[in-house]
C-alpha cells in the first residue's frame, strides 16, 4: 500500500514512524508512506500557507492554492491514478475497525493533515473524498490522526505483523473487544493465571478466549454487539452470563 500525507510538519509524521511494526513495515517499503510538505508550495518567499478569514473569525485558515499544489503532486506520485482523499477532520465520520479495514484494502490514499484553525472549505470541496475523525475531541493538528489511521490501517497489510493472527484477534476484529491475556510468571502477587489457559486444551481454551470476549464487550461496549451476528451458543451463553450478573 502507498500511502502519500500533506502536511506541514512532515517531521511528526517521520518521527511517529522511526520505530514500532508499522515503523519497520514502511522502512522495508511493506508499507510506502511518502510525505509531501506544503510549505514547500508557499505562493510568497516567507513560505506563508495560512491568512486571516473572511467575517472576521479567530485564528488562521490554510489557503487552498498551497493544499492544492502539494495535493496534486501527492496525486501524481500515487502508484494509483485517483487514490483517495481523506482528510483528518473533527466533522468526519468517526474512524472504526470496519472502517479500517475497508482502507485495507486500497492500493492508495492520500492523508491531508491541517493546522490552524482549519482550511478553505474550497479546497475541501475540490479535493476530498472523504473526512475522518479520530474522535470527539480538538488536537492541534492532522499528524497525530493521520499517524492513527497509518498505524492503524497498516498493522492489517500483509507482511507487517509477524503474526497474521495478531490483527484478527484484535479488539473490534470481530466486534468484540479483546478478553483478558496473561503471561509468565503463573502466579503474580497472590494472583493466578486461570488455570483452562494451562491445561492444553486448545478447544477449551478458545471457549474461554471467546467467553471472555462476549462477557468485557457486554460489559464495556454492549453497543458492538447490536453491529455482530451472534451465533445460538453465544446468545445462549451471553443469555446466562447477563442473567446471573442481574
Amino acid at each position: 500500500m502507498w500511502i502519500g500525507v500533506v502536511t506541514s510538519m512532515p517531521q511528526l509524521i517521520a518521527a511517529g514512524l522511526s520505530d514500532g511494526v508499522v515503523g519497520r513495515a514502511a522502512a522495508t517499503n511493506q508499507l510506502d508512506v511518502e510525505l509531501f510538505n506544503v510549505r514547500d508550495y508557499a505562493m510568497d518567499r516567507y513560505g506563508s500557507i495560512d491568512d486571516h478569514p473572511f467575517g472576521g473569525a479567530p485564528g488562521m485558515l490554510m489557503m487552498a492554492e498551497p493544499l492544492a499544489s502539494c495535493t496534486d503532486d501527492a496525486i501524481r506520485k500515487s502508484p494509483v491514478e485517483a487514490p483517495k482523499t481523506i482528510f483528518l477532520s473533527p466533522q468526519g465520520k468517526t474512524l472504526e475497525q470496519s472502517m479500517v479495514r475497508e482502507l485495507s484494502e486500497l492500493d492508495a490514499m492520500v492523508l491531508i493533515s491541517a493546522r490552524y484553525e482549519g482550511v478553505d472549505e474550497r479546497f475541501i470541496e475540490e479535493y476530498v473524498d472523504t473526512e475522518i475523525s479520530v474522535g470527539d475531541y480538538v488536537v492541534s493538528g492532522g499528524e497525530l490522526p493521520a499517524l492513527l489511521v497509518i498505524d492503524a490501517v497498516g498493522r492489517l497489510v500483509q507482511g507487517t505483523l509477524g503474526n497474521e493472527k495478531s490483527a484478527q484477534d484484535d479488539s473490534f476484529g470481530d466486534n468484540l473487544l479483546e478478553g483478558p491475556q496473561y503471561t509468565r510468571p503463573r502466579e503474580w502477587r497472590g494472583k493466578t493465571v486461570p488455570s483452562v489457559l494451562t491445561s492444553g486444551d486448545h478447544a477449551a481454551i478458545a471457549k474461554w478466549r471467546r467467553e471472555q470476549a462476549l462477557s468485557r464487550t457486554w460489559e464495556r461496549r454492549p453497543e458492538l454487539l447490536t453491529d455482530r451476528r451472534l451465533d445460538s451458543s453465544e446468545k445462549a451463553w451471553l443469555e446466562r452470563h447477563v442473567n446471573k450478573r442481574h
